[in-house]
């Protein structure tokens, strides 16, 4: 198959990529790097992207950025941010996409665990996944030609716990090669309007 994966160059993206690269035909999308670039905030860029592209088996989206703020201190610019991003960006990809994915091709997103357990200065990126995981829920009842939607939704990662370890005190970090895996059940399973967690 040929799938398009947007952030592939990222800590999940690679792990896709490495998952997915000797069996299928990979083009990588990112901001600044890959194959091509995409900006996901932008809708004329998605565009741009997908008629350089062209069609597609599969789409997957390992991106996107949210601001984290505490609510007291977030402002409406502030939530932009995981609006523009990782919501409306996600989810036009989908929408555009679409046109460019053959018959039975599939659409994989990323939500992630802040949604379901939410840690301090994550409401804007929990308020970004729970759309993105309602709106893949009900996509998947209107689309035919048997195109599949579904999302992965990571815990913070082995990867990059130093990092963040402040913010996610007591969960318990995943490697990206085990989310990568649910990203390769989407891609090459036959189950549609699912979210993936990976916790």
């Amino acid at each position: 198959m040929r799938i398009l994966v947007v952030g592939g160059k990222g800590t999940i993206g690679q792990a896709i990529v490495e998952k997915l690269k000797d069996k299928h035909e990979l083009i990588i999308a990112g901001r600044t790097s890959g194959d091509v670039q995409v900006d996901l905030t932008s809708v004329a860029s998605i565009e741009a992207m997908f008629n350089k592209v062209g069609h597609v088996d599969g789409i997957v989206n390992a991106s996107g950025t949210a601001k984290f703020r505490l609510v007291e201190e977030m402002t409406p610019e502030d939530n932009l941010v995981a609006v523009q991003s990782k919501l409306l960006g996600q989810i036009n990809l989908a929408l555009i996409g679409q046109k460019y994915l053959r018959r039975n091709g599939s659409i994989t997103l990323t939500t992630g665990v802040m949604k379901d357990d939410p840690v301090p200065g994550g409401a804007s990126a929990a308020m970004a996944n729970g759309g993105v995981q309602a709106f893949v829920k009900a996509a998947a009842i209107d689309f035919t030609q048997g195109i599949r939607i579904n999302c992965v939704s990571p815990n913070v990662l082995v990867e990059s716990y130093d990092k963040y370890q402040n913010s996610f005190k007591g969960f318990v970090p995943v490697p990206a090669e085990r989310v990568a895996m649910a990203y390769v059940k989407s891609v090459e399973g036959k189950q549609t309007g699912q979210e993936y967690q990976v916790y």
